[in-house]
């Protein structure tokens, strides 16, 4: 599902709501949760699942060019691990 088809599912079942207002709302809500991710945070979300960074170590990498080995830094990077309802739903069978 990309944005836009998330734009449309929400209207679909949010008739009294402008498009307008509900693209704000999707706009706040990822919004908030990449803020509180870049300021090191974490945020759960009951029954779906939590978002976290994870730091990722600086490596010796190879530029596949050339095949020239160049230096990565390390960095943090998004992790996403689903609540238990999320995981029984996806294997539901």
């Amino acid at each position: 599902m990309i944005r836009s088809e998330l734009l449309q599912v929400l209207a679909k079942q949010s008739p009294d709501m402008r498009s307008d207002e509900i693209e704000r709302v999707v706009d706040v809500f990822f919004d908030e949760i990449g803020k509180r991710l870049a300021e090191g945070g974490r945020v759960e979300l009951r029954g779906f699942g939590a978002f976290s960074t994870r730091e990722r170590d600086a490596r010796k990498g190879r530029n596949p060019r050339t095949g020239e080995a160049v230096d990565v830094p390390g960095k943090r990077v998004p992790y996403f691990k689903p609540g238990k309802e999320m995981r029984v739903r996806l294997n539901a069978e």
